[in-house]
């Protein structure tokens, strides 16, 4: 199945569904907050979804653990796995419809259906720590009407008519809505699906036709995968290259709640659930050692790294055997350090696509850590692209966004050079906005980008959208010096009264320390002839002081794509403020009269 089809299938009812399960928060009222109805109603859904997976086979299940009991078979979990069809089961007499059935002992029984699912399913309930909230319904009389509301027709959740991505979708919908109760920040739990599929035909880029000439072994790695909705959706580009493609997705995150939510779509969808990892990625890396084919993340950014200092720092110190050999960032924000994670962590020929935000393309003056972490990326060759996305593309943010695509294995024509994408005007506004997402990649705008990336020239390309709107990608190709330079330390000598050098007792030039200055130079220019031209005419008997002498690395993306635009003649100005003068006066004159 395309993409494309893929999209249009998991938009029917997906809002639907969320907004039915949202309403059952309904029966919450007055016990909890808004912004705690989804400590209920996130781990029902899990739940729920688990419950009716395991439908088909429920019986099966049971008849076998009664036969392996027969005969005195102790070690059963591989036989119930192939009972239930799935990596997980359930050994409970009891369903959502039977617990109904005893309102007085709802909550023990409950708790028992629950305790009797395999252990892999009872991590993900722990980890989303439900316990505490069904003591809190039991004791307010909600879990009856709660159970009861999840075996309606809608809140069925099955494998069979939910897909996976279906699934991701309502998560993401209904951790939304939870999340904007609280004013809290939803884009920190997942990615809206537009900015991944652009991901993913970046990080297949040029390969497509020999993967599927080849055939795809894969594994793929998201360090803050949240849901794993990034993992999913790019196992299924993989997949539509090759349907028998060999993947396995790897993944680790910080939040219990979501992390349980990835880890139950793991199991549902057959994968192994031990590959998704719950952790501080900085600071308790759960894959050392590891090396990816793929990485796609959205780690956080402008976010501090205080808690994992001591790790972080311990393992730079550690050199070429850590992760963060080139350097530190400032501790007020880490992205740079997610960035470093996954370089570490790519195989010789793998492939990275990253979001961050504008400041690891500036941020740092020469011999900073920020600058060193962009010298690490420009001097190994490893920064392939960077592609500035739409404002207001986000669910929480409309500020800057950059896709940065990292490989170890440049095709011959792009090594040495790193191309600037420009798609800040390549996209369609949404007829309504998702928080503070009020535009969207469609798939026009994705192959446009995708277009000016296969081109790998200077330029730019246009599309008309089906309501008559051009859409715009501009290219640049850049030599990988062209984004180095060199921070001179200027000294100039101390002068007499006569304007004659002060010297010492030596006879050199003592240096008037108020004259101190320094010049940025790029690298592909020559520094002598751009000293003479731009310092000897002001400073003839500068010096340069070398020691001091640094070596920095910037892009300065947003310059590369400045346009000029000229200022109103004010011939033009006068005019329009004459025009509105008289506007002015024609509504005095109604308010008047």
């Amino acid at each position: 199945m395309s993409i494309k089809e893929l999209q249009q299938q998991t938009t029917v009812n997906v809002q639907e569904k969320a907004n039915l399960i949202w309403a059952i928060a309904d029966k919450l009222v007055g016990v909890y907050k808004p912004h705690e109805y989804g400590n209920v109603i996130l781990p029902m859904c899990v739940v729920k979804r688990f419950e009716d997976t395991l439908a088909p086979t429920k019986q099966k299940v049971l008849d076998m653990n009664k036969q392996l009991d027969e005969d005195g078979i102790t070690v059963k979990q591989g036989f119930l796995e192939k009972a239930a069809g799935q990596k997980f089961y359930n050994l409970s007499p009891f369903t959502f419809e039977t617990l109904l059935s005893d309102p007085e002992n709802i909550r023990e029984n409950f708790e028992s259906y629950l305790n009797h699912f395999s252990e892999n399913v009872i991590d993900v309930i722990h980890r989303m720590k439900f316990q505490q909230e069904i003591e809190t319904m039991a004791d307010n009389q909600l879990l009856y009407l709660v159970i009861k509301e999840f075996c309606t027709e809608k809140a069925y959740l099955g494998a069979d008519k939910v897909s996976s991505v279906d699934m991701g979708y309502i998560f993401e919908e209904l951790v939304r809505k939870f999340s904007e109760s609280y004013d809290e920040h939803a884009g920190a739990h997942f990615t809206a699906r537009d900015i991944i599929n652009l991901m993913t035909e970046l990080l297949v880029g040029e390969d497509e036709e020999r993967l599927e000439e080849d055939g795809i072994t894969a594994t793929i790695y998201d360090m803050a995968m949240g849901t794993s909705q990034m993992l999913g959706c790019m196992s299924d580009r993989l997949l539509e290259i090759d349907p028998d493609a060999d993947i396995t997705t790897y993944g680790q995150e910080l939040n219990e709640q979501t992390f349980a939510i990835a880890k139950a779509d793991t199991l549902i969808k057959g994968g192994n659930a031990d590959n998704m990892r719950q952790g501080d990625t900085l600071g308790d890396d759960k894959f050392e050692g590891y090396k990816f084919d793929y990485i796609i993340s959205n780690p956080p950014f402008g976010i501090e790294w205080k808690t994992s200092k001591a790790a972080v720092e311990a393992e730079n110190k550690k050199g070429a055997a850590g992760r963060f050999e080139p350097g530190l960032p400032a501790i007020g924000d880490g992205q740079q350090l997610f960035l470093l994670n996954g370089v570490a962590k790519l195989k010789d020929a793998g492939r990275m696509a990253i979001i961050q935000n504008g400041s690891p393309l500036f941020k740092g003056d020469a011999g900073s850590g920020e600058s060193n972490i962009r010298g690490y990326l420009l001097e190994n060759d490893w920064l392939e692209a960077i592609v500035q996305l739409p404002n207001d593309l986000f669910y929480n943010t409309g500020i800057a966004t950059y896709i940065w695509v990292i490989t170890r294995n440049k095709s011959a024509e792009r090594q040495g050079k790193v191309q600037l994408i420009d798609a800040s005007e390549c996209y369609e506004k949404r007829r309504k906005p998702l928080g503070n997402k009020r535009v969207e990649i469609t798939e026009t705008a994705r192959q446009l980008i995708m277009q000016a990336y296969h081109e790998f020239t200077d330029g730019v390309v246009t599309q008309t959208t089906a309501d008559g709107t051009e859409i715009r990608v501009e290219s640049k190709v850049r030599e990988r010096d062209y984004f180095k330079y060199s921070k001179l330390f200027i000294m100039n000598p101390e002068r007499d009264a006569e304007g004659n050098i002060v010297r010492d007792s030596k006879g050199r030039p003592v240096m008037d320390k108020s004259l101190n200055d320094t010049e940025i130079i790029p690298w592909l220019t020559d520094r002598e002839e751009y000293l003479q031209k731009n310092v000897a005419p002001y400073s003839p008997d500068f010096v340069v002081d070398e020691k001091k002498t640094k070596i920095g690395y910037e892009i300065p993306f947003t310059r590369e794509f400045y346009k000029y635009t000229p200022l109103k003649p004010s011939a033009e100005i006068f005019e329009e403020l004459k025009a509105l003068e008289q506007q002015e006066a024609e509504i005095m004159n109604k308010i008047l009269h």
